[in-house]
């Protein structure tokens, strides 16, 4: 899909705010609001946008984040998934090239709480190893 100049323009203003209003935004692109609802319909119909979120402002922000590089045993795929969506710390899961198949995504409230994580991710059959990486300050984050 093709977006144009007021599409980005568009896309960027609910990226700072998704809950801003279509009239709100329409004055800000200098559209009628009609115009924008139907750009907004377009969209969301093509696919450009898939959904509103809500970001998590600092106080609900977990207090540690953490990836885990892990190799998984031939076949093991599956089992190991499975094991990963049980673990509720666990935000998202990506398959990888290299000697590493799966990178893991994770929070936790406390040092004790991601060791308990890290654990339980270490014992699923069909791990073979791991690394982790505690994240320790943001300095780019683009993700909105």
């Amino acid at each position: 899909m093709q977006l144009d100049e007021t599409d980005h323009a568009l896309i960027a203003a609910l990226s700072d705010n998704a809950r801003t209003p279509v009239a709100d935004l329409a004055r800000k692109l200098g559209l009628a609001r009609t115009t924008v609802q139907a750009r907004l319909d377009r969209l969301e119909r093509r696919g450009a946008i898939a959904g509103y979120t809500l970001r998590r402002g600092e106080a609900l922000k977990p207090m540690l984040r953490a990836t885990v590089l892990i190799a998984v045993a031939p076949h093991e795929s599956p089992t190991v998934l499975t094991r990963l969506r049980a673990i509720p710390e666990v935000e998202t899961v990506h398959t990888t090239s290299g000697r590493f198949d799966l990178l893991v995504t994770l929070t936790a409230d406390s040092t004790a709480a991601l060791d308990a994580t890290l654990d339980r991710i270490g014992e699923a059959k069909g791990v073979r190893s791991s690394e982790s990486l505690i994240h320790l300050s943001t300095k780019i984050d683009r993700s909105g």
